[in-house]
């Protein structure tokens, strides 16, 4: 809650609320009543587009705010389900928090939803961590296609990817 991370401290509060513990559950519900007061004023200042809400996504991301940021891209995969941007968003932030399956599946979906996407992530750095999983380099180079891999402009001589 110190950390203005009011969406992660009311799941925590909520669980402490159904302990039977009296003074606990008691103490957590004001605090509780805090976070959703300062999550309703929030939600009320809203985003006024959903790219507005995908920039604060990426900002979060950039923070390390990355339990907020998976909120936020959450949402607007909810809000907007066949937009590519917000599973371009969230294959970013899982591959930067070493998920890479999830991160897999993300841009696959962003890819899917958005071809053009496919050329964005082979330039993309936050995507570093993949560089060297064959199925990652199978979905930005499939079969097929005619295009391959540019293994000398993402390799240098020690055979290791270069970053940026």
């Amino acid at each position: 809650m110190q950390a203005g991370k009011f969406e992660r401290a009311r799941g925590f509060l909520e669980k402490v609320v159904s302990l039977s513990i009296r003074e606990m559950a008691d103490r957590a519900a004001v605090h509780l009543a805090t976070c959703q007061q300062q999550l309703a004023r929030s939600v009320s200042a809203g985003f006024k587009s959903p790219e507005e809400q995908y920039d604060y996504a990426i900002s979060l991301i950039n923070a390390g705010g990355y339990e907020e940021a998976r909120s936020q891209l959450g949402k607007l995969q909810k809000r907007l389900p066949k937009t590519d941007y917000p599973y371009y968003g969230l294959a970013i932030l899982e591959c930067l928090t070493n998920h890479f399956e999830p991160a897999m599946k993300n841009l696959a979906e962003a890819i899917e939803r958005n071809p053009a996407n496919r050329f964005q992530a082979r330039n993309d750095p936050d995507f570093k961590n993949l560089a060297d999983d064959p199925r990652f380099t199978e979905l930005l180079y499939p079969e097929g296609s005619g295009d391959t891999p540019p293994v000398t402009a993402f390799r240098g001589a020690s055979g290791k990817r270069r970053s940026g």
